[in-house]
């Protein structure tokens, strides 16, 4: 049984007027339980499967079920009722059973795909962590989807454990995928007609320096590409497979098991050595299955799958690397694991020009060299620094000119910029450097706007999901051609969905949104409901993350109720913080410091009292967990020890255990 936690206690009596972003902070959080609810009523049946094709061919497309519904699970985290989590457990158990009917998942995990995906995907189960960690199905997940991906798993050979390298870039619960077919990239044909060539050397589209296009829907054009995919980039590790060190910090955080925290530790060093040994330091973005850069390209370190060359560039380069070493530092407490991430932001930057009062930086790497030069953006930078707040991390968010209002609040309208609602970082960042004082406020009006607008769409003609064979674009936009591609409606979920709160985010936990592609959700601050013993506020009470130090947090906290409420607060987001000490401010002054020394504390909030509090915090001392102060893991059930022998595998008298499934679909001869 859990020992009772002993922390200290701050009471809170001044009564206060409700400041308005508090009202509209519990306001938008009561509208999104209603919203959730709408959501799942109108896009599920009766059992919780989504109303949609009876099939799905291809390998695509079962991470976007789970990214319109992760939300449900996050959103309980800041104080979301028990009707929002036990509709996410639902959603995430039917999408996952209705996906593997359709074929793309096995064993509850994709059979195979890229990090990209699989990091989408991963959000959902990696939410859940930050609710009942307890849970013995998910702390099962999280170490049998690790052992897909350590060598463990016989019937996932996706890691090369003598070299250090995932085995391909498409991998999952099958193992790696080194050829691709038809049908595998069928459902992708309509949504790539637009983007360039794979390959600067194809017969049936011509490259014309980035300029030109594959037409996938040509029969012709997609034949050679899957050709040269198969000969060029299907085998060996990508950078974009650094995004699978979020897998292992999530089972890390379950069970403090050392050798998950090794695993993202040696993974990217691997990756951060490779690109100190390369041209310029740049980061390589193809290793074959020998461990050599280059190996199915000629040599070049660019033109790998999600590599310099295509599709995105830089992004699917620096996004996961900013991933890993924030995982690895907040495993270690060691900043150093993000210099591989700096560097490349470094020597990005270094690499850009002026252009009518614009730095512009390149996004890809082609055989003639640096090419498709865009604006410099701070946004990396920004998740970067929201970690460490360093001067040197800061400096590389500041040197990024500011030829756009970064303080701006924006309200994404068109179909495709709602996912993941995650486009006001440069504003919070504004606000948090003292720059933005308005952007609270606005930034829940913003939030309050995107939800009436999702509503509306959701409740449109459009909106039906039984109309998703026949629509070619949302009302207003008729351009918008790719939700509707011989019935590629997989994103429409996306589109349609209200259950978004970037700004409940940013301004109760004090961090930015996660990074899209498998980034964990942090936090300088979280709550727990303490009369409940549950992780969020609890009801009628606003939280709001006045200040960030590198040593202290300051917390506005109100209770809008009219009984006592009684919150615990924690000291960063896997409670990888400790207080040093807590006082209440009152005006400009502040009250006498208690010196604590402690991962939570705890304030009882008088009817209608509030109070901006000060807390010192030393960052990055304790060990991470998703433990709360009533769950510990010394009281939760221990893992289900499956059978080591049986139909899926064949133990030898060795003791060696070996896949005895069919030989690995896509090895070439």
């Amino acid at each position: 049984m859990t020992t009772e936690p002993d922390f200290e206690w701050i009471f809170v009596e001044s009564a206060v007027a409700a400041p308005r972003w508090a009202r509209l902070e519990r306001e938008l959080m009561a509208r999104l339980e209603e919203a959730a609810a709408e959501f799942i009523a109108r896009y599920t049946r009766e059992d919780g499967t989504l109303i949609w094709r009876d099939e799905w061919p291809g390998m695509d497309g079962s991470d976007d079920p789970y990214e319109a519904f992760m939300y449900l699970a996050l959103f309980y985290s800041l104080g979301g009722s028990e009707e929002v989590y036990e509709s996410a457990r639902r959603m995430w158990d039917a999408i996952t059973w209705q996906w593997t009917q359709y074929g793309q998942i096995e064993r509850e995990f994709d059979g195979y795909y890229d990090w990209m995906h699989h990091g989408e995907a991963n959000l959902f189960h990696y939410f859940f962590g930050l609710g009942k960690p307890s849970s013995l199905v998910d702390r099962q997940r999280a170490e049998n989807f690790a052992r897909m991906y350590n060598g463990e798993d016989p019937l996932a050979p996706n890691f090369d454990r003598e070299l250090g390298i995932i085995r391909a870039p498409q991998t999952g619960s099958r193992g790696p995928r080194h050829v691709v077919t038809e049908e595998d990239l069928g459902t992708h044909r309509g949504v790539l007609v637009d983007y360039l060539p794979p390959f600067e050397d194809m017969t049936t589209a011509p490259f014309d320096g980035g300029a030109g296009r594959a037409d996938w829907l040509d029969d012709e054009v997609f034949a050679e590409v899957i050709e040269l995919m198969n000969q060029r980039i299907t085998r060996g590790d990508v950078p974009l497979n650094l995004n699978a060190t979020g897998q292992f910090t999530h089972a890390f955080l379950y069970s403090g098991a050392e050798k998950h925290r090794q695993w993202v530790v040696k993974y990217l060093s691997a990756w951060a050595a490779r690109a100190e040994a390369n041209e310029g330091g740049i980061m390589p973005d193809n290793v074959g299955l020998s461990g050599r850069v280059g190996e199915y390209l000629d040599g070049k370190w660019w033109g790998g799958h999600y590599g310099w060359r295509w599709p995105h560039g830089f992004l699917t380069i620096i996004e996961p690397l900013v991933n890993a070493g924030t995982n690895a530092f907040l495993l270690t407490g060691d900043d150093s694991h993000l210099d591989a991430a700096r560097k490349q932001l470094d020597l990005n930057f270094g690499l850009g020009r002026q252009e009518d009062g614009v730095w512009l930086v390149p996004s890809k790497h082609f055989d003639s060299g640096w090419a498709d030069y865009r604006p410099s953006s701070p946004f990396h930078a920004i998740h970067v620094w929201a970690r460490t707040l360093s001067d040197a991390d800061l400096e590389r968010v500041e040197r990024v000119p500011r030829s756009a209002d970064w303080a701006e609040v924006h309200v994404p309208r068109a179909p495709f910029s709602a996912k993941h609602y995650n486009v006001n970082t440069l504003a919070w960042y504004e606000y948090a450097r003292g720059r933005n004082p308005g952007y609270p406020e606005r930034a829940l009006e913003a939030n309050g706007e995107l939800l009436d607008q999702q509503l509306a769409r959701l409740r449109s003609d459009d909106g039906d999901p039984r109309a998703w064979e026949t629509i070619t674009h949302l009302k207003g936009y008729p351009d918008t051609v790719s939700l509707q591609v011989d019935g590629y409606a997989i994103h429409a979920w996306m589109e349609f969905n209200p259950v978004y709160f970037e700004s409940l985010v940013q301004l109760m936990w004090g961090a930015p949104m996660h990074v899209p592609h498998g980034g964990l959700q942090h936090a300088t601050v979280r709550y727990f409901d303490a009369e409940e013993r549950r992780p969020g506020l609890p009801g009628e009470v606003a939280a709001l993350v006045r200040e960030i130090a590198a040593d202290s947090v300051i917390v506005e906290l109100v209770n809008l109720g009219v009984r006592e409420r009684t919150v615990v607060l924690q000291a960063g987001g896997f409670g990888e913080h400790r207080f040093t000490s807590v006082e209440q401010m009152r005006d400009a002054a502040a009250g006498a410091a208690r010196a604590v020394d402690s991962t939570w504390v705890g304030v009882r909030l008088a009817a209608r009292a509030g109070a901006k509090l000060r807390l010192g915090m030393r960052r990055f001392v304790n060990e991470p967990s998703y433990q709360t102060p009533w769950s510990r893991r010394e009281d939760w059930a221990p893992l289900i020890k499956g059978r080591t022998s049986g139909a899926a595998t064949d133990t030898r008298a060795s003791g060696e255990i070996v896949a005895s499934a069919p030989e690995e679909a896509g090895d070439l001869a």
